[in-house]
């Protein structure tokens, strides 16, 4: 007996965010802890120079996450003034750390899809924890698609939760 895959033959179209997620090697940290005064507070002018001898071209096309190693009392403005450092070096400057740079990762990726490779598609979303906030980038992903697709299921090919499905006229 020949086996037969359904779903390939069903011309349901499988979407996994994980697969959109970008290689480690795309994201970088800033630590504000080897520009503090005795690791407890930023004093501005030493930051200033502090920020004129780093070496910024290290982020160059990396989505760059800011954040500080030690409870320390820091700024409102010392981020502002790292992402202008890193404007046109940095691909992205995200507040925050690794899981919220790749939550902003995807979140550009999805704003960038071609719509094209969805239109009429009836999709399957698959639920994935690997991703950062899955919610979140779910439900972008699923406002970006709805306009063009035929349908959006959600879950695995086996078990799915039906999400949308476009009336016909």
């Amino acid at each position: 007996m020949e086996i037969v895959n359904r779903i390939e033959k069903s011309g349901l179209i499988q979407v996994d965010l994980k697969e959109y997620l970008a290689a480690n090697s795309l994201f970088m940290g800033f630590d504000f802890k080897p520009a503090l005064w005795n690791e407890l507070a930023l004093r501005e002018k030493d930051f200033r120079e502090f920020c004129k001898t780093h070496d910024w071209l290290q982020y160059e096309g990396k989505y760059v996450y800011l954040f500080c190693s030690v409870d320390a009392i820091l700024p409102s403005w010392a981020c502002l003034l790292i992402t202008a450092h890193l404007g046109g070096i940095a691909q992205k400057t995200v507040v925050g750390d690794l899981q919220e740079a790749k939550k902003q990762q995807l979140l550009d990726v999805i704003e960038a899809i071609d719509l094209s490779n969805f239109t009429d598609g009836k999709l399957i979303v698959k639920g994935c924890s690997e991703i950062p906030s899955p919610e979140q980038l779910l439900s972008a992903f699923v406002a970006k698609v709805q306009p063009v697709v035929a349908s959006i299921l959600f879950g695995e090919p086996c078990s799915t939760v039906p999400l949308y499905k476009r009336l016909k006229k």
